[in-house]
């Protein structure tokens, strides 16, 4: 790992962060000896023989043999007791790390040592030993943490190696997978439960589905799942849900604007009037193409109305960078041309299934996708209206030659929106930049070929809006002159292999457009070719993402009991509290600007566990929400098309309207956490309030450094990069003095010019580096982890009072070391190099191993722990660390 230079970028800190932490405990004394006090009075004959007696007896003990030896040697010479004690130890900082010292006598529990003893007679050489737990959960806790050690490593040089080297030799990454870490492994622990629910007689019994509305949700939850799970009847389907879409984005896009050749009977042109209609319909299925519509709080004008966002698409490539390497432009054409032909083929036996209506003349074809809204679209009628002539609407088929041809159209195309599109640190990292609020008549002046009118009309929002926030000024005029200068014959390729880019992975196994995109995504992953995961995980994942809140009312009762919501809490208001302490001794902070802080930090409303809207405990607010969803069909595709229909069209429900304070972002089975700041929310699903993260009877130097870093990296994420640019009501402004801001700015450019230093490999022989811009907010939330330190430290006297900082068995380590540790252990991670590399190019995250060394390199505490050395990597100078709180 290459460290950073950045002695030019961090002024000398004046300001110590922290300065004892040396172990609570270390200045309690030994309790006074009653032996002591005899041997300080004249000795009799008859207590003479008593003590030699009770010597012997004693060596019989290994453990003071050495101890009692030397007592014995000092009453047989006659020397006194006022010497000094001189004891020589070999003291282990850590279990790969000695160092031997001469010293005074103030050795404590978390030392070994090796001791030879001058003194008047036998007394404690420190503080008596610790009880440790020894119950089964903490064998079998301790266990877990050696397990995932690798002690040939040393932790002041790569301490992220030394914390979980052990774990990354023991878990390989499965074969049809590109990343498996711990967050994989609870998800897939979670799922296990979820899956337990889904198929066990145990939740369909009367006693557990006490509500019709449970069984309502559970019969939701079965259906979708029992029709992932049938491989027989998805094969039997091939490629027809999927066709079913596609042919209807070609019937919309042309609408029936045709030039017919009489004497061929075949279309020789075809006009695109009904481009709202088709990305409408792509968009109120979740599928995302040539712009992306959001609704999020106006945080210019009042954070709370929901108001319309107006942003770039995704692509079909990972990055804009793809789009230069000749491998993967290749690849993606040879999948799209694959995509192209087996459609057009699945579409050419749709068509010939519609029939014409005998008075009104109207194309009626038997749709199954039972979603909302209904379909033709608009419903005053023109998309699907007016006389067909036999089969020359239909899609021509499509040879190799011209799907070769249209496939590297489509590239084309998107390399141009691509290159239109904002650089991803700007996206994620500039919210000011990136908010641009303009007139709905503005957008449609830039983007005259989308009628915004209509394409709203399909959301059937309640609200239409006059307003609409660009994320970029520039993007819809240019889209607009790249659709100019498109094709119709493109246009249409490009709409058609969104749609199946998306919803391929939903069809057999057999299908050749599953193959197709399954070939992408191997070689984006490194991916084992023709690998295959569990069915039923597969099928797990899908329901939990397509009706996750009605999974999350199962999952909290399986897996979040007693009190792990209030010890939780109780540690993210500890953390909070600690951060605002810390306010007034942040140097490149003003007094004015903590005061702010401060009051930001006590309006950040706390979320833990599972939501209240829809609420988790009442089975009939569930079944409100997917009211919408119907799963009543075989083919699992449709079933998805349902869900993703009710998502849609339920958050264009809040447009011009006030936020709903209870609504989460997340499910409850989610392994994740967020921060919302617009809502300036934090947000902790239960998903992730399971081990290895939290559990509400760990000692608290592990419930602080494990869950307590993730808490504490989500408050951070208030003033991080882009956090801080909102004030206490999560409203854009200037709410920092401008020596504060100026502060801040100095210590971000330090943590973004460190960690794009940092350099992942390509796989090809080269190195790839971080983008420190786009990981700057991450990054600096990843310092939050002092505050969960110092919130333990707070702590620690009424804990260890309380008996909640026991010791684990086995473990020689003090209780700071451990709290590093259970930081550490938290992002342990195996990843594909392929898989690296499309995450460094476009996560916000930096890669694990440098979400660690690069966080305890700024952290001094760390390096005291562990008694790193001044010359060791991660103990750099002051001078040397991007230090924030």
């Amino acid at each position: 790992m290459n460290l950073p230079d950045v002695t030019s970028f961090l002024p000398t800190e004046t300001a110590p962060l922290l300065q004892d932490v040396d172990h609570p405990d270390a200045d309690e004394q030994p309790p006074q000896s009653s032996f002591m006090s005899i041997l300080q009075e004249p000795l009799t004959p008859l207590t003479k023989v008593l003590l030699v007696v009770a010597l012997l007896f004693l060596l019989l003990s290994s453990v003071f043999i050495g101890l009692f030896a030397g007592a014995q040697h000092k009453l047989n010479t006659g020397h006194g007791g006022d010497s000094p004690v001189t004891v020589t130890s070999t003291v282990y900082g850590t279990a790969t790390q000695t160092q031997t010292q001469t010293q005074t006598q103030t050795a404590t529990s978390t030392s070994v040592s090796t001791s030879t003893v001058s003194v008047p007679g036998p007394v404690p050489t420190g503080p008596p030993e610790e009880p440790t737990c020894l119950s089964s959960d903490c064998i079998i806790l301790s266990s877990s943490i050696l397990s995932s050690l690798d002690i040939s490593q040393d932790p002041c040089e790569n301490f992220y190696d030394f914390a979980n080297g052990g774990w990354l030799k023991t878990h390989p990454i499965p074969s049809d997978k590109g990343v498996y870490g711990n967050f994989e492994a609870l998800a897939q622990q979670n799922r296990r439960v979820l899956q337990e629910i889904l198929t066990s007689d145990a939740y369909v019994s009367p006693s557990t589905l006490t509500t019709s509305h449970d069984e309502q949700l559970m019969k939701k939850l079965r259906g979708l799942y029992a029709s992932c799970m049938d491989e027989d009847k998805l094969d039997e389907l091939g490629s027809e849900p999927l066709a079913t879409v596609t042919y209807k984005i070609r019937r919309l896009l042309y609408g029936q604007t045709t030039t017919v050749d009489a004497k061929a009977a075949r279309v020789l042109e075809r006009k695109v009037t009904g481009l709202t209609a088709a990305i409408a319909y792509l968009h109120t299925r979740g599928i995302d193409g040539l712009f992306s519509a959001d609704i999020e709080g106006d945080v210019g004008t009042d954070p709370n109305f929901m108001t319309l966002w107006f942003s770039q698409p995704e692509l079909g490539l990972p990055s804009k960078e793809y789009y230069e390497e000749e491998s993967f432009v290749d690849l993606y054409q040879e999948v799209l041309e694959r995509l192209l032909v087996t459609l057009a083929e699945e579409e050419e036996y749709i068509g010939s299934r519609e029939v014409s209506m005998p008075v009104s003349g109207e194309v009626v074809y038997q749709e199954r996708l039972r979603v909302w809204p209904p379909w033709p679209w608009p419903p005053w009628g023109g998309d699907d209206d007016g006389d067909h002539d036999g089969d020359d609407d239909e899609p021509e088929p499509m040879d190799p030659e011209k799907a070769h041809k249209v496939a590297k159209d489509i590239i084309k195309f998107e390399k141009a929106i691509a290159n239109a599109s904002l650089d991803l640190d700007i996206l994620f990292q500039d919210p000011i930049a990136t908010y641009n609020p303009v007139p709905v008549d503005n957008l449609t002046a830039q983007l005259p070929q989308i009628d915004f009118p209509e394409y709203f009309a399909a959301f059937t929002p309640r609200n239409f809006p006059n307003t609409v926030i660009l994320t970029s000024v520039t993007y819809p005029s240019s889209l607009s002159a790249i659709l100019n200068e498109t094709t119709a014959e493109t246009l249409e390729g490009y709409l058609v292999t969104r749609a199946a880019l998306a919803l391929a992975p939903y069809l057999g196994y057999d299908t050749e457009a599953w193959k197709a995109v399954r070939s992408l995504e191997e070689r984006l992953k490194g991916l084992k070719k023709g690998a295959v995961g569990d069915r039923a995980e597969f099928c797990t994942t899908n329901v939990e993402a397509a009706l996750g809140f009605a999974t999350g009312r199962y999952f909290v009762n399986e897996t979040f009991a007693g009190d792990s919501k209030k010890k939780g809490t109780q540690i993210i208001k500890d953390i909070i509290e600690t951060f605002k302490s810390s306010l007034g001794h942040v140097e490149w902070m003003d007094e004015e600007s903590a005061t702010a802080a401060a009051e930001k930090a006590d309006a950040i409303r706390v979320k833990v566990g599972y939501p209240l809207s829809p609420d988790t405990e009442n089975p009939a607010s569930i079944t409100a929400y997917y009211s919408r969803v119907y799963i009543d069909s075989e083919a699992f595709l449709e079933n998805i098309l349902s869900s993703n229909a009710n998502e849609e069209y339920l958050t264009w429900q809040k447009l011009g309207k006030q936020r709903d304070p209870e609504t989460w972002e997340m499910y409850p089975s989610t392994v994740n956490a967020y921060f919302n700041p617009p809502a300036n929310e934090i947000v902790f699903p239960a998903g992730i309030l399971q081990p290895p993260f939290f559990s509400r009877v760990w000692p608290g130097y592990m419930s602080y450094g494990s869950f307590g870093q993730v808490a504490a990296h989500e408050l951070t994420h208030a003033f991080d990069s882009a956090g801080r640019l909102y004030n206490q009501q999560g409203k854009l402004e200037q709410w920092w003095t401008n020596a504060t801001s100026e502060g801040f700015k100095e210590r971000q450019d330090c943590i973004v010019k460190q960690y794009s230093e940092y350099t992942i490999d390509d796989g090809k022989g080269g190195k790839i580096h971080v983008n420190g811009n786009l990981t700057s907010g991450e990054n600096i939330g990843d310092t939050g982890v002092i505050q969960a330190y110092r919130a333990w430290k707070a702590q620690y006297d009424s804990g260890l009072a309380n008996g909640s900082e026991y010791l684990l068995p086995g473990l020689n380590f003090t209780r700071e070391q451990l709290f590093f540790i259970s930081f550490a252990r938290g992002w342990a991670r195996n990843i594909k190099t392929e898989s690296a590399v499309a995450r460094v190019r476009t996560d916000p995250h930096s890669p694990n191993q440098y979400r660690v060394d690069g966080t305890v390199f700024n952290i001094p505490e760390f390096a005291t722990a562990f008694n790193c050395s001044a010359k060791a990597k991660l103990n750099p100078p002051t001078e040397n660390r991007c230090l924030f709180w």
